[in-house]
């Protein structure tokens, strides 16, 4: 006896599906702008990745603007809020706290998809003035800020001399941004293979200095 024949299915292959929620849109945003272009992505594009109606991307954010913004708040922010945090807590032993702030930023920004946010506002900065001041105050403020009350309350302690607190911050910031920049936006070779190496080079030069004094 044969089988029963299956009949052939009438509808589409796949539905699109009638909703996703704000974090799968975000992921289909940053997959967009980091292929195409914060300028050049377009909402009907990251509807499509995200397997709903370019409609019910308004629902959640009314422009790129806001996806972008919203991909700050998501991808970056948490790291800032993290360091102060950290830099709250750790007040009682500065020095090792600022160690150990620098390490995990250096194995942050060696994963490419978490520097892949800051890449974006830093190459549209200029045409949007508006969404790096975002960044400025919700992301690099706060860290900054929380850097330098750590630094003062080195200074407080007397564990780190009496220098300009901001350019302290500068100094401890910089060759970590740096890294970041040279190895996913210029295509260096890479030092954060072994972070620890990295920071143990930058703390030696950051508190020892590079002048002999002997």
């Amino acid at each position: 006896m044969s089988p029963p024949t299956v009949p052939e299915p009438t509808g589409p292959r796949w539905r699109r599906r009638a909703e996703a929620r704000p974090e799968e849109i975000l992921e289909a945003a940053l997959a967009e702008f980091t292929t195409r272009g914060f300028e050049a992505a377009r909402m009907e594009d990251i509807a499509k990745t995200a397997g709903i109606s370019k409609a019910a991307i308004y629902l959640y954010f009314p422009s790129k603007t806001a996806l972008l913004e919203a991909l700050i708040e998501a991808k970056i922010g948490p790291l800032a809020n993290q360091v102060q945090s950290l830099a709250l807590a750790g007040q009682t032993d500065p020095l090792m706290t600022l160690r150990m702030l620098a390490t995990a930023a250096a194995h942050r920004i060696g994963d490419a998809r978490v520097f892949a946010v800051p890449r974006l506002v830093i190459g549209i900065s200029g045409r949007f003035p508006e969404i790096a001041e975002y960044y400025r105050v919700n992301v690099v403020e706060k860290a900054r800020g929380a850097l330098e009350a750590l630094i003062d309350a080195g200074k407080a302690k007397g564990v780190i001399r009496n220098v300009d607190t901001k350019a302290v911050a500068r100094a401890f910031i910089g060759p970590i941004l740096f890294e970041g920049l040279w190895t996913h936006v210029l295509g260096g070779e890479t030092a954060l293979n072994d972070p620890q190496k990295l920071i143990e080079s930058q703390f030696d030069i950051l508190l020892s200095g590079l002048e002999n004094r002997a």
